[in-house]
């Protein structure tokens, strides 16, 4: 319960949800109170809001120092496991496999198979948990990817436990214990996650996947007329900034 109150707090907190609110709330303020201004207001900063976040200059530039933290990994790292960590998932069994994963999850899956390519002697470790109504987990359903993929059942382990990253640390860290421990996530997640990690006395490598912020050349149209692709962008940022403060505010409460 706890944690689906949090999470539907937290999706009440990213731009575009929060925006709307405020628009909501300025519709309110308009047409059945007196405060007729103050409702122009929000209505007018919600929509500033929502312009300025679905530009391309705008939303890359709050993600990239997110993302820019490690290089992508192109050589063996003498791995003994691959962690992939979790993220969004459906269940459809008349789609293609790789149909099932979402949003950040793709990415990450597919990182971690190259990854494993790189380090033949390696595990692979899928972790996520199963979404409410959902009758099969996260994890299993990167897994059956990976094994569409050509990855051996024998070097997949599935841990559908955990149902955020501080729960697939714990979890992880029963298995690898001190053996060397490659981390793949999304970029813009890997510092968050690797706090998370190291609290676990791990000390993984990491494997950045899915990285978004754009800073090659674009067309001027593809830069300078909003988009859903970059508000989304800002989403991330958005989302992992607030996670952070977050996993700060928990930190100083356990210190005390």
């Amino acid at each position: 319960m706890l944690f689906a109150l949090k999470k539907f707090v937290g999706g009440l907190l990213l731009p575009l949800p929060l925006f709307l609110l405020i628009i909501a709330v300025g519709l309110i303020f308009i047409w059945w109170t007196r405060w007729q201004r103050l409702g122009k207001i929000c209505i007018s900063l919600a929509w500033l809001g929502i312009l300025l976040l679905s530009l391309q200059p705008v939303a890359d530039r709050l993600l990239a120092p997110l993302e820019n933290h490690y290089p992508t990994i192109n050589t063996p790292s003498n791995a003994d496991y691959i962690v992939v960590l979790g993220g969004g998932y459906t269940f459809n069994p008349d789609w293609a496999p790789s149909s099932n994963l979402i949003n950040n999850s793709l990415p990450r899956v597919t990182e971690g198979v190259r990854q494993l390519e790189l380090n033949p002697s390696a595990k692979i470790i899928f972790t996520g948990a199963a979404a409410i109504s959902n009758p099969i987990s996260s994890a299993q359903v990167a897994a059956n990817v990976a094994k569409s993929l050509g990855v051996p059942a024998e070097r997949i382990i599935i841990l559908d436990k955990p149902r955020d990253t501080q729960q697939e640390a714990q979890e992880v860290a029963k298995i690898v214990q001190k053996q060397r421990l490659l981390l793949v996530t999304s970029a813009n997640h890997l510092p968050r996650a690797l706090r998370f990690f190291k609290a676990e006395a791990l000390d993984p490598i990491p494997a950045p996947a899915n990285q978004l912020a754009i800073s090659s050349p674009l067309n001027p149209w593809e830069r300078w007329l909003p988009s859903p692709l970059y508000l989304g962008h800002s989403e991330r940022a958005w989302y992992e900034t607030l996670g952070s403060w977050w996993q700060a505010l928990l930190k100083a409460k356990d210190e005390k």
